[in-house]
This record gives structure tokens, C-alpha cells and sequence, in this order.
């Protein structure tokens, strides 16, 4: 498989780094909202990666975070007169939910900074004594200027960002860029630390989860949305190098933006779409097809015209899988674990920097090839179910679920009647046996 590294902003070869094996991360959500559509695409994609890679025969390690402890958590909190943990946990049922809508599989491991706290001030204590961090009072920051090669993931040199830096209110920083590891605070759930009593900077979080779930200090794939690339990707690359000598993760991978009718969607504009809603209206199935009918590192814009196309493209696929489950049926087929010689070209497409759009033209192709079985006086039924093992092999790894249909020797002898009757013109015998036939799926 070869995949876009934003580290080298080239199209690289994965090469595990224990053969066989991938480890795998991707930065998770702050916790104190339901989740919008855009924390849903990097679920969508690294799901689609990791499916991809296990059928593969690569051994995936997939971790993904939950950040249990913010401002915003804490503020919505005290708004609601709750606990930050009942905040916390009440948003990651949320989210967990709308994983599973969208078909994707749970983490491996789904850590929580608020369960990681005694290595997180173990990390910050370990930059302070050699250097990369200071501490201002009860605060603890990052200097920059430890690391000589800040700035290499996001192409941004020290010099042009000191350039572009706002003017910092905060004072108390040897440098405008220099970031908060650890923040003394009165308000809202906080820890006893050598410094203060507070609660971590952000950027901190992830990198101690990482190693503590991986157990190194190098992973294979980090990934997340592009909006992460800087500052909190570049901030976390930061501390592991001057920490460990290492940039984290071989692969750098950011999934691209999503627009809402052509304009970036943002709560300021008000044009926020919740999962759970698009979810509940559409579907898991079409709302997952339409966020993969575009490469993931391509902007995605969402509108009502690209569900209602999405749907037909949909349609026509659940179609052509429900005849042939039918015909298979009836013609008491045996299950096969062959594969149609398409399947090499979905594989090829995906290893090809996850092209989703290219790997749904294959299924288009065998959906293709499936309509013309069907259609045949005598069906080739081995052929038919190499076709259709195909074909939900490749929608399980795009994560689309249809319902298999099976036949009873009751529903088969019912097909067979409603055949009899729209064949001899019994026109209400027939709508009635097609009602029923409906009714139960096989229609």
C-alpha cells in the first residue's frame, strides 16, 4: 500500500515496522458536544484504511483518543451544573454511536487523558529537566527553539511563523510560538502536578497515549483532519523529538475539510450538520458512501443534490445484490470463498493512497457483471456467487451493510407462485404474493 505522507508530501510505501503488523492512531474528539459530520470523516477514512489493511492480511492496531478534559468541558459543565464526567461520558456514548451508524469498528484501544495522568506530568517533568520546557509560575511551556526541526510537517519555518505570530498577550512566554504543556487552574476538575494544581495542554495528550498504548516511541500511521496538521501535530512531533529523536509516526495522514453547500462549515456560520441527524435521515449506509465518493484528502462538500445522486448510485447496487441473493437462493447455491478477478483491481485502487472513488468504479464494475448473470435463460450460479462474494467483500471494506437475503423452502415456494401468476396473467393473485414477498425483503 502506498499512502500520501504530509511529512514528505510525497506518496510513500507503507513499510510496517514490525512486519506484518500496523500500528495505528488518529486523534480523537474534545468530548463536551454531539459529534458534527466532520469529526465523522476521519472515522469514515481510517475505518476504510484499517478494513483495508486487514483483508490484506496486515494485523491492524487501531487506536483512537477521547479528550475528557478542556475548557469547553469544563464550561459546559458548570453551565449544565454537572460533573466534566458526566459531560465526558454522556458525548462519548454519543460519539460511539455514531461510529457504529457509520459502520465502523470501535478502537482497539480508546484512551482518556483523564486516565492518563500520571505519565502526561511524567512526560511534561521529563522536557522541564532537559530543557525543552520551562515553567512560569504554576504553568509549564514548551520552547520551541529546542527542536531544530520545528516546523517539518507543516513546511512552516520558525522565522515565518514568528513573522505571522499575533502579538501573544501571554507574557510570560520566552517566545510567542512556545505552547502551554501544563496549566495551573482554580476552575472546573484538575490534578496535583510538581508544578500546580492544573490540568495538561492539549498538545501533550496524544503523544503520551500513544506510547502508553503502543509502547514505543515510533508508530506507523498518525492521522487526523487537515485542521490538526498545525499547530497540534506539529506541536506533538515537537515533543517527541526532543524527547525520543523520533517524529512519532512514519506516515503522517490528514484527511481534508468538509464544506456545507460550498461554504467551510463552521458554528460561527451556523451551517454545522450533526451525524446523528444525517445518520437518522439518510442512513449509515448513504451517509458513509457519499463521504467516500470522494479521496479523502480532497475537500468534501456536502449538500442535498449529492445525497439524492448518492442514493441512486446506492440503489442500484442494493438491487442488482438482492436479485442475485434471490437467484442464489432459489438455486440452492453453495457459499464459495472465491473471488472474482475484479477484486484485484478494488485492492489496487485502495492500496493507491486509499482511492475510494477509483475502488467504487470497480464496484460498479462487478455490479455490472452481476446484472448480466442475472439476466441469463441459464444462470452460471458458481460464476453468480463468485460475484457476489466479491462484491460484499468490497463493501465491507467500504463499510456498506445489506441485509443478506436468505429463502426458506416456504418463500421460495412463493416466488415460484408469484412467478406462476404474473406468467399466467393472475394479476391479483400475483400483487398479492408480491405484497408479502415485499414484506419479507426478498422484493
Amino acid at each position: 500500500m502506498k499512502l500520501y505522507n504530509s511529512y514528505s508530501q510525497t506518496i510513500e510505501e507503507l513499510k510496517p515496522i514490525e512486519p506484518g503488523k500496523i500500528s495505528m492512531y488518529v486523534c480523537g474528539p474534545t468530548v463536551y458536544n454531539y459529534p458534527h459530520i466532520g469529526n465523522a470523516r476521519p472515522i469514515v477514512v481510517f475505518d476504510t484504511l484499517k478494513k483495508a489493511l486487514s483483508a490484506q492480511g496486515y494485523e491492524v492496531t487501531f487506536a483512537s483518543n477521547y479528550t475528557d478534559v478542556d475548557d469547553k468541558i469544563i464550561k459546559t459543565a458548570i453551565e449544565q451544573n454537572v460533573t466534566e464526567k458526566e459531560i465526558t461520558d454522556k458525548f462519548i456514548v454519543a460519539y460511539n454511536d455514531v461510529r457504529k451508524g457509520l459502520h465502523a469498528d470501535l478502537p482497539d484501544y480508546a484512551p482518556r487523558v483523564t486516565e492518563t495522568m500520571d505519565r502526561i506530568i511524567e512526560f511534561i517533568d521529563k522536557m522541564v529537566k532537559n530543557g525543552s520546557a520551562y515553567q512560569v509560575g504554576g504553568d509549564v511551556y514548551f520552547r520551541v527553539n529546542s527542536d531544530k526541526k520545528y516546523g517539518e510537517l507543516s513546511h512552516q519555518s520558525i522565522d515565518d511563523l514568528m513573522v505571522g505570530a499575533r502579538i501573544d498577550e501571554n507574557e510570560k512566554k520566552e517566545n510567542p510560538l512556545d505552547f502551554t504543556l501544563w496549566k495551573e487552574t482554580t476552575e472546573g476538575i484538575k490534578w496535583d502536578s510538581p508544578w500546580s494544581k492544573g490540568r495538561p495542554g492539549w498538545h501533550t495528550e496524544c503523544v503520551v497515549m500513544i506510547q502508553d498504548v503502543f509502547k514505543k516511541t515510533l508508530i506507523d500511521i498518525h492521522g487526523g483532519g487537515l485542521d490538526l496538521k498545525f499547530p497540534h501535530h506539529e506541536n506533538e512531533v515537537a515533543q517527541c523529538e526532543v524527547c525520543n529523536d523520533t517524529r512519532l509516526a512514519n506516515i503522517w495522514m490528514h484527511n481534508g475539510m468538509i464544506n456545507i453547500n460550498g461554504i467551510k462549515m463552521s458554528k460561527s456560520l451556523g451551517n454545522v450538520w450533526w451525524a446523528k441527524d444525517l445518520i437518522a435521515n439518510h442512513g449509515g449506509n448513504l451517509t458513509r458512501w457519499l463521504m467516500i465518493s470522494t479521496h479523502y484528502r480532497a475537500p468534501l462538500n456536502l449538500n442535498e443534490e449529492a445525497f439524492t445522486t448518492s442514493k441512486k448510485e446506492l440503489d442500484k447496487i442494493a438491487v442488482a445484490y438482492k436479485q442475485a441473493c434471490v437467484k442464489l437462493a432459489l438455486s440452492n447455491a453453495k457459499e464459495t470463498t472465491a473471488f472474482d478477478e475484479t477484486y484485484t483491481s478494488f485492492i489496487d485502487a485502495l492500496n493507491d493512497d486509499l482511492n475510494t472513488p477509483n475502488a467504487i468504479s470497480v464496484v460498479y464494475e462487478v455490479v455490472k457483471k452481476i446484472n448480466q448473470a442475472v439476466r441469463q435463460r441459464e444462470i452460471d450460479v458458481e460464476n453468480l456467487a463468485v460475484l457476489v462474494h466479491t462484491l460484499e467483500k468490497m463493501l465491507y471494506i467500504l463499510g456498506i451493510e445489506f441485509d443478506k437475503i436468505t429463502m426458506s423452502e416456504e418463500d421460495k415456494e412463493m416466488y415460484q407462485n408469484w412467478r406462476s401468476a404474473v406468467k399466467e396473467k393472475d394479476f391479483e393473485t400475483a400483487d398479492s404474493l408480491r405484497a408479502a414477498l415485499i414484506e419479507k425483503g426478498i422484493l
